[in-house]
């Protein structure tokens, strides 16, 4: 039986930004078709489990024009819509969303801020490829030397900062003083 990401999107006027939360997936398989059907496969985990997903998206969308990074946490998308117009919702149809569909907030914009002269998404210089001509994304092989993927680790410099282990800070205690006595109601006059 298979199981199914989380998965996240946000839209701009003309694309869909949609980002499959999945560590270590191997053999990911991604299609996207004009008529708007996104399916995923792959599997993950110690125990190889095997997730996969179908999305009836709202409108046609651009294969050709569309886009995919395979990261080593995530599956990322940007899917060019055919018409370049705000979907009311992400699925075509009339059921509520899967429960593993949920909002980027990240990325999000309202289709009232959203304009041409808004700087676009900043995807920190990832790679993508394209979905046209692709039949899926295939088995993905070993996935090549990844030997040298810390060489762009940020070092802050802050291992100089003098880090208080926990416990070993001062508590000050306050009291609270005790009301000397208690308010009794006052019974009704009669």
């Amino acid at each position: 039986m298979s199981r199914y990401p989380e998965v996240k999107w946000a839209q701009r006027v003309d694309k869909v930004y949609l980002t499959v939360q999945l560590a270590d997936a191997k053999n990911a398989k991604v299609n996207l078709t004009p008529d708007g059907v996104f399916t995923f496969s792959a599997t993950a985990g110690a125990e190889n489990h095997a997730y996969e997903l179908k999305l009836d998206l709202f409108d046609k969308v651009n294969v050709e024009e569309s886009k995919i990074n395979v990261g080593m946490r995530s599956i990322f998308c940007i899917i060019e819509k055919a018409e370049k117009e705000w979907w009311k919702k992400l699925l075509r149809g009339d059921e509520k969303n899967p429960h593993y569909l949920k909002v980027d907030w990240d990325k999000w914009v309202d289709d009232d801020e959203d304009n041409d002269d808004a700087p676009d998404l900043d995807l920190g210089g990832m790679d993508f490829s394209k979905f046209g001509g692709m039949e899926g994304m295939g088995d993905m092989g070993d996935m090549g030397d990844m030997g040298d993927m810390g060489d762009d680790f940020d070092d802050s410099g802050d291992e100089d900062q003098e880090v208080e282990k926990p416990g070993e800070h001062e508590v000050q205690k306050t009291e609270v003083a005790e009301p000397e006595a208690k308010m009794e109601a006052a019974a009704p006059s009669t």
